[in-house]
C-alpha cells in the first residue's frame, strides 16, 4: 500500500509540503507497490494548508468531529496490510477555496497539472491502470484533465455529484482522452439543489446549458448511478453491493457519506466489478419517467436559500 500527497501548483504537480521532486517519490512508490493508481480529487472549500483535503477527508484518520470527513483512503481499503491491497492512491489537493464561481475557473488549472501526473504515471507504466475519482468540483477537474491528456492516460473515472455543466462535460467526454475512458458519474436527487446553486452563482460558457446533473443520458462510455433510485439499489444489492437508501431531502455529501457506497468504488477501481457488468445489471433512467422528472434543478433556483440544510 502507498499513499501519497500531492497538490497542483499552478499547472504542475507538486509534493505536499515537501521540497522533493515528485517524479522520484512517485516513481519508487509505483516500483514497490503493484495494482493500479487511483488519484483522489476533493471538492470545494479546501485547499492544501487551510482546510486541508490532507488532514480531512484524505487522512487516514480525519477529525471525527466532523460527520461529512470521512476517510476515502481507509474507506477505499488504504492502510489496511495484509488485506486485499488496492495499489497506489495519490491524494491531489488543489485551492478550492473562494467564491463558487472562482473555485470553478481554478478548476481548469487544476485539470491541467492532474493531466501532467498522470500521463508521467502512465508514460512510465504503461500498463498500468491510472483511475480517479473525484467529488464535486473535484469531478470537474478530472473532467478538464481529460482535454490535457493523451488517448488512454486515464482507465476509469468515478464522479460523485459532479459540479459540472453539460456542455463541457461532452466537450471532454468528445476528447481522445475522454473517448478512451470509462466514466462513472454517481448522484441523487438529494443534489438537486446544489446542482441549481451551480446554475445560479457560476455563467455557463453555452447558453442556457444545464448542470450535468439533471440530465442521465449520455452517449458512450459514460453512465450515471441515482443511489436513491429504489430500482437501482436493488441492483446494487443483487451484485453484493448494500447501499443505504436515501435519508435526507437535500445534501450535497451522500455520494461519499452513505452506508455501503465505498464498497462499489472500491470494487469499481479494482477492477473487480467491471463497467460493462454494472450497465448490464442497472435499469435504464428514461427522461420521461417520474423519476427523472423530479431531478430538474430549475423549480429550486428561487427558493434555494430557505431549503433543508444538512
Amino acid at each position: 500500500m502507498a499513499l501519497l500527497r500531492v497538490n497542483a501548483h499552478g499547472t504542475e504537480p507538486v509534493l505536499h509540503r515537501s521540497p522533493q521532486p515528485v517524479g522520484p517519490v512517485i516513481a519508487q512508490a509505483l516500483e514497490n507497490t503493484p495494482g493500479p493508481v487511483t488519484i483522489l480529487v476533493h471538492g470545494f472549500r479546501y485547499r492544501p494548508g487551510r482546510v486541508c483535503p490532507h488532514e480531512h477527508i484524505f487522512a487516514l484518520s480525519p477529525d471525527p468531529a466532523c460527520r461529512r470527513v470521512i476517510s476515502w483512503p481507509r474507506h477505499l481499503g488504504y492502510g489496511h496490510h495484509g488485506r486485499d491491497d488496492p495499489g497506489v492512491a495519490i491524494c491531489f489537493g488543489w485551492n478550492a477555496r473562494g467564491t463558487v464561481s472562482g473555485a470553478y475557473q481554478r478548476a481548469i488549472t487544476a485539470g491541467r497539472a492532474l493531466a501532467k501526473l498522470a500521463s508521467r504515471i502512465k508514460a512510465a507504466h504503461p500498463a498500468r491502470p491510472v483511475h480517479v475519482m473525484g467529488h464535486s468540483m473535484g469531478a470537474r477537474v478530472a473532467l478538464r484533465a481529460l482535454c490535457h491528456a493523451c488517448p488512454g492516460t486515464f482507465d476509469v473515472l468515478v464522479l460523485l455529484s459532479a459540479a459540472e455543466f453539460t456542455a463541457p462535460a461532452q466537450e471532454a467526454l468528445a476528447t481522445p482522452a475522454g473517448q478512451s475512458a470509462d466514466i462513472l458519474h454517481v448522484t441523487s436527487r438529494e443534489n438537486t439543489v446544489y446542482n441549481a446553486l451551480l446554475e445560479c452563482f457560476v455563467a455557463p460558457e453555452t447558453r442556457g446549458d444545464r448542470a450535468l446533473g439533471a440530465f442521465s443520458g449520455h452517449p458512450g462510455r459514460f453512465r450515471t448511478v441515482w443511489i436513491d433510485d429504489t430500482e437501482t439499489l436493488s441492483s446494487l444489492a443483487a451484485l453484493g453491493f448494500r447501499i443505504a437508501p436515501r435519508d435526507k431531502r437535500i445534501c450535497h455529501w451522500s455520494t461519499y457519506t452513505r452506508a455501503g457506497v465505498f464498497g462499489l468504488y472500491r470494487a469499481v477501481l479494482s477492477g473487480k466489478l467491471p463497467l460493462s457488468t454494472l450497465d448490464a445489471a442497472l435499469p435504464a433512467l428514461r427522461r420521461d419517467s417520474p423519476r427523472a422528472s423530479l431531478l430538474d434543478s430549475s423549480s429550486w433556483r428561487a427558493r434555494w436559500s430557505t431549503a433543508e440544510r444538512v
